[in-house]
């Protein structure tokens, strides 16, 4: 056998057939079958099977391994979708050269014979054959195999290397280990590779033994448990106690004393009879009881009494915090309604002789109250001063936290068919409160996500709604539950993320960003104590500066609200602290110099106004969520194409107000004072710096008008001017939002005078009064007026017009 011998070639899927097994296999594929008709015709019926590397239908020789076996076929049923049939493997071969021939492969064949050991009487080879001869026969009886035919089969197999091959065509292997083992020749590795192979699947089996014994062994206990309370049952029946055990006895007399309404009544009744009919410790019951003990822990008619005292709660808000002024005066006004219509419900019921007075309906609808949303910055106290409104009416106080909420069921709960079902997160806030009218605050509404799974604001439509809110149910529940008691709070720190149906429902109250002094006197009054006390030092041990904190809001802090100026205030005080524990100084007085010392070189790195009048810089001014702040708009004129070109990450808001300003200098140079030609063949160049920040939005408008017509004219701007409002064609300035906020970064920026829109000149008045009295406001109608405060008088025909026109 060792000529090369030719041979038709018998592609095998997912299958590897070794030496000395017999294999049945299915055979349908055109090339196949011509293969298999080929080989039938030699009347040794030999034919190569060889593993595909990949299960495709149309075979080449390079999709098959090199390495397989010469088998002859045994028998042979046709049939009308190719032919069944059995192989028995002869010997191993190499393919040499495989063609296609015919509509079918041919392989010219060399046979490899198995590498035994030099001397297999070896002790260790022998132990090695022995072990896997005794793990192969544990194996089979672990597989139900009869024993009488493993011993059989085990013993008409005395060659190794033929124990090898048989075990690994029956023990479960994937198809690149079946084919890995085929191409291993050293008998020792092959017994080896099969043993270890072979040990897995005996674990395998057994843990599979052990998990099976756990699982009836429980079954069994479970059954015998449940046989024996029915017995109980039985007995108690026949003694009279009834049929109710004491726990569920217990559960029906606590909601009996609730004074449900009578839709949940008449749920949790059916809820109760189911529960009495099912056995204790079945899936159905743990459901029922769950949702009953929910139904039970729910303040269905708790209330805590309204504390109506203005006084006493003006004298809490004031104590909790400092400023918001606007918000103060809003809970104010709600509790002094609240007293009036307490006093006037008191003489209509002396008035009535009984039942329900006229004007009932309105009295319901005012007990829904209203609806406040707080809007602003971050950090500026919106949550805490929930909590004071809380405190100041004697109610309970709950929040949830709406952020990355997706999901429908986190409001309205999941129904209780599913595993783990459990209540929304608003009843679940209920339940913690333990009353009905609780203070209910709905924190970062603004960030509430969809999915696939729902759309979680709109669930939200139903709360926040006086008219539907006193029948809300909870998916869990099936029930409804009145919250029009509740007094709902939610904040957000922008308008925009809130779905539209939602905002109209809450009224809304802003939060504006504090000014320097503000901050300066919340530190005073409330960041500096509290962080002195958790940092365990006293008044005798440091004396913190005015001057100290100014240097920390200026130097280290960028925000429109206080967080990040308690941090700070909180690691100064861990450093001295760490120096009066060291016994370094007994007290300190920290000072602006002080804090440069101990917490090292600014962090916050503020724009400035510029020093200086320059050509083509105009400053203009901006809000975020942080606050306000001032930015610069650079122009540039340069030959080259008559183009406009933008940069500094300008959204498509600010590209259009660029081009507006553009077009109105084109159709007014002349009144402008632009010198005849300085548009021909110019390239003008408009940049913002801080580029890697992106930048949207109308009111840069004026800011960039005034650049580019400063750049044309060659006149330089004022540098303590800023100026903020959207321009159209016609050079008019339109109204922006946002105002008080971009005053008071410019302030602080160092700015004198303002340019703002005529329009928008009453939102002055939200302006602290003395940033008010440190600036000069310049309200303006047109770009003719923006640019005779930033640029200068001139003597132009368009400016005398309008100075006439205006005098």
């Amino acid at each position: 056998m060792n000529d090369p011998v030719t041979l038709p070639v018998l592609p095998l899927r997912e299958l590897v057939l070794y030496p000395g097994t017999t294999s049945p296999i299915s055979a349908g594929r055109p090339g196949t079958l011509r293969a298999i008709e080929t080989a039938l015709k030699d009347e040794k019926r030999l034919i190569f099977a060889v593993a595909q590397r990949e299960n495709v239908e149309q075979v080449t020789p390079e999709l098959l391994h090199s390495m397989g076996t010469v088998a002859r076929i045994g028998q042979v049923q046709r049939g009308l979708g190719g032919v069944q049939l059995v192989l028995h493997g002869e010997y191993r071969a190499a393919a040499v050269h495989i063609t296609e021939r015919e509509g079918y492969l041919e392989a010219t064949l060399r046979e490899v014979a198995d590498l035994a050991p030099l001397d297999p009487a070896e002790p260790a080879f022998q132990a090695l054959y022995k072990e896997a001869r005794e793990r192969a026969a544990e194996l089979a009886q672990k597989s139900g195999l009869p024993e009488e035919m493993v011993q059989q089969t085990l013993a008409g197999v005395s060659d190794p290397g033929r124990f090898a091959d048989l075990v690994a065509g029956y023990i479960d292997l994937k198809t690149p280990e079946r084919q890995s083992l085929l191409e291993t020749l050293s008998v020792e590795d092959r017994l080896r590779r099969i043993l270890i192979q072979m040990q897995r699947q005996i674990a395998v089996a057994d843990a599979q033994e052990d998990i099976k014994s756990q699982v009836q062994e429980e079954i069994g206990e479970r059954q015998r448990e449940m046989y024996l309370r029915e017995q109980l049952k039985a007995i108690r029946r026949e003694l009279g106690d009834g049929n109710e055990d004491e726990d569920v006895a217990a559960l029906r007399e606590k909601l009996e004393k609730l004074e449900l309404p009578e839709a949940a009544w008449k749920e949790v009744e059916r809820e109760l009879n189911r529960l009495e009919r099912a056995a204790r410790e079945s899936m159905e019951a743990q459901v029922i009881r769950t949702f009953l003990e929910w139904i039970a822990e729910l303040p269905w008619n708790v209330r805590s009494e309204d504390l109506l005292d203005t006084a006493r709660a003006h004298q809490v808000l004031e104590e909790d915090h400092y400023g918001l002024g606007d918000v103060k005066e809003r809970v104010l006004e709600f509790l002094a309604v609240r007293q009036l219509r307490k006093r006037a419900d008191a003489a209509a019921e002396k008035q009535a002789e009984g039942g329900a007075v006229k004007g009932q309906e309105d009295d319901r609808v005012f007990q829904h109250g209203p609806i406040l949303l707080f809007v602003g910055p971050p950090g500026t106290g919106k949550t805490s001063i929930a909590k004071s409104i809380a405190r100041a009416m004697g109610r309970k106080y709950v929040r949830i936290s709406l952020g990355g909420a997706r999901d429908e069921a986190d409001i309205r709960g999941h129904r209780r068919t599913y595993v783990g079902a459990l209540p929304g997160r608003i009843i679940q806030g209920m339940k913690q409160a333990g009353t009905k009218n609780p203070v209910f605050l709905l924190d970062e509404v603004d960030k509430l996500g969809v999915s696939f799974q729902g759309d979680p604001a709109a669930a939200l439509l139903e709360v926040l709604d006086p008219a539907q809110n006193d029948s809300f149910t909870d998916h869990y529940l099936g029930v409804p539950f009145d919250l029009s008691e509740v007094l709902f709070i939610a904040t957000a720190n922008v308008l925009q993320n809130i779905p539209g149906p939602l905002l109209d429902r809450m009224e809304t109250v802003e939060f504006s960003g504090y000014t320097e002094q503000e901050k300066l006197g919340i530190a005073r009054q409330y960041l500096v104590p509290r962080q002195l006390r958790e940092n365990g030092l006293g008044d005798g041990q440091i004396a913190v500066d005015d001057s100290a904190i100014r240097e920390i809001i200026s130097g280290f802090t960028h925000e429109a609200g206080v967080r990040q100026l308690e941090r700070e205030l909180g690691r100064l005080a861990r450093k001295v602290a760490r120096r009066v524990a060291g016994g370094a100084v007994e007290r300190i007085v920290v000072d602006g110099a002080e804090v440069k010392k101990e917490l090292g070189r600014p962090k916050v790195r503020p724009e400035r106004a510029a020093r200086e009048d320059a050509v083509g810089v105009a400053t203009g001014m901006y809000y975020t969520p942080s606050g306000g702040d001032i930015m610069f708009v650079e122009a540039a004129l340069m030959a080259g194409k008559d183009d406009l070109v933008l940069t500094g990450q300008l959204g498509d808001v600010m590209k259009e107000s660029a081009r507006a300003a553009l077009s109105y200098a084109k159709k007014n140079a002349t009144a402008l004072g632009v010198p005849e030609g300085a548009l021909l063949d110019r390239q003008i160049h408009i940049h913002v710096p801080a580029g890697a920040v992106p930048k949207d939005g109308p009111s840069a408008g004026v800011t960039m008008a005034t650049a580019l017509i400063s750049a044309l004219t060659n006149r330089p701007t004022r540098h303590n001017v800023a100026m903020t409002g959207e321009i159209t064609l016609r050079g008019t300035v339109l109204p922006i939002g946002g105002l008080k906020e971009k005053v008071l970064g410019a302030a602080r920026a160092g700015i004198t005078d303002i340019v703002l829109p005529k329009e928008n000149e009453r939102d002055l008045e939200d302006l602290p009064e003395e940033v008010r009295r440190q600036l000069v406001f310049h309200p303006v109608e047109t770009l003719d007026e923006v640019l005779s405060v930033a640029l200068g008088s001139r003597d132009t025909p368009a400016v005398n017009a309008l100075l006439k026109s205006a005098r």
